[in-house]
């Protein structure tokens, strides 16, 4: 359990400026998507618009985010030796003014800490790495990009790169250091990123974490801003995979994930959905109802392929958008879907970025007015998650969310068969 001490901070202003892949770069206005947390007849919200760029706040004073750990701990008083604080934000934990006096404080507490996502482009010394562990700081999410100097300064703004590297390995050889890299086509894959490897493992990191590279609507910029580099073209999925499978066989002393896929160890996202696991299928809940599925380019085959397999597959069909994750599905996605293929309910993704007025609308200008619900928040884990699980922790997780689906499908689409 991580319990998390929200820093606050702004892309591109509490990071030191923006790297040039940021996926917040070239966001020029504020814009309101539509999402499960907007009032019924309002679309837009805190969380589907600002929210979304992570620009809730600029950096918090430390005391009050103390305050907040304290509030959290006293509603939570049971402990256990998995808790840990994790500190993070909108910003860059790496230039966030009190960190040393956040993480001294919260050492009272005698709770081991987990620094969130940093660039390391706010560390002037290496002894403000020191501070940290001596504070009782033991897991570190770094965005490393390449262990090239040269790379970190051109792509990531960091004027300080030798220092950043080198704070980086000590994190490596005093805590349990996952390594982030956004993987940019001809950048720092091939050999760049096999050198990055090979520097990690002599370190002894824990994890690498391979991030496709979104560079298109397709991939994921629902807020205007793409491309966000000029004359890049994403990976395709299925090359980014491949890659990932790659670089887990080649370096075997690292745990590499890949983002949105995939997880070589334990077969995320959608581990029951491989053939070796069919046995877990009979664990999932009969199939009563009736409805369509909305889902991403990557789940949508997954998810059909698991109701094909426990027989469901005239109950429930699944259609797949254009976009490659199903969090950020929005209403434009909606608009190309041939309604002669939606049954009478439709399930969207609990997390998509979709106004419940948007998705009956567009869901009815056919005249069939249909009942649109949504499903559960996920389906399954990605490797930013899956890093620190078992294969059974996946399976658990996924057959636990898919009974969730199973009783939302069976709830709302109780009419006859299509």
């Amino acid at each position: 359990m991580q319990i998390l001490a929200d820093v606050g901070g702004i892309p591109g202003k509490d990071c030191r400026g923006f790297c040039k892949y940021c996926y917040f770069k070239k966001v020029s206005e504020i814009k309101a998507l539509g999402c499960k947390y907007c009032s019924p007849k309002t679309i837009g919200c805190e969380k589907c618009s600002i929210g979304i760029q992570d620009a809730l706040s600029e950096f918090k004073p430390a005391f009050l985010v103390i305050n907040e750990v304290q509030s959290t701990l006293m509603f939570n008083p049971v402990r256990d030796n998995n808790l840990k604080v994790n500190i993070s934000g909108g910003g860059d934990v790496s230039c966030y003014p009190q960190i040393q006096e956040l993480a001294a404080t919260i050492n009272q507490f005698q709770i081991p800490m987990h620094l969130g996502y940093t660039s390391g482009k706010g560390i002037d010394s290496v002894e403000w790495a020191s501070d940290l562990i001596k504070y009782g700081v033991n897991e570190v999410t770094f965005t490393l990009f390449a262990a090239n100097s040269k790379l970190r300064r051109e792509w990531m703004g960091d004027s300080n790169p030798e220092v950043s590297l080198e704070t980086a390995k000590l994190f490596c050889e005093n805590t349990e250091l996952h390594a982030a890299m956004v993987i940019i086509p001809g950048v720092n894959d091939g050999y760049e990123l096999r050198n990055t490897c090979e520097k990690l493992e002599e370190w002894g990191a824990h994890a690498g974490i391979l991030m496709r590279f979104a560079n298109s609507t397709e991939g994921g910029l629902v807020l205007g801003n793409g491309p966000i580099v000029k004359g890049i073209d994403s990976q395709s999925v299925e090359s980014f995979e491949q890659l990932v499978k790659d670089i887990n066989s080649e370096f075997p002393k690292l745990r590499i994930t890949g983002t949105p896929v995939c997880d070589p160890e334990t077969g995320a996202p959608f581990a029951i959905s491989k053939d070796r696991n069919e046995i877990y299928l009979q664990f999932i809940a009969k199939v009563t109802g009736y409805a369509t599925i909305i889902s991403s380019k990557i789940a949508g085959p997954k998810i059909a392929k698991i109701f094909e397999k426990i027989g469901a597959e005239d109950h429930v069909n699944v259609i797949s958008t254009e976009k490659d994750i199903a969090c950020l599905i929005t209403k434009d996605d909606l608009e190309n879907i041939d309604l002669r293929e939606v049954k009478d309910t439709v399930l969207i993704p609990g997390r998509s970025y979709i106004h419940q007025l948007d998705a009956e609308r567009i869901f009815s200008n056919d005249g069939n007015e249909r009942l649109v619900a949504r499903g559960p928040d996920t389906l399954s884990v990605d490797g930013e998650l899956s890093g620190n699980l078992t294969e059974e922790n996946v399976i658990e997780r996924e057959l636990e969310e898919f009974n969730d689906l199973v009783d939302a499908i069976n709830f709302y689409g109780m009419e006859a068969p299509q």
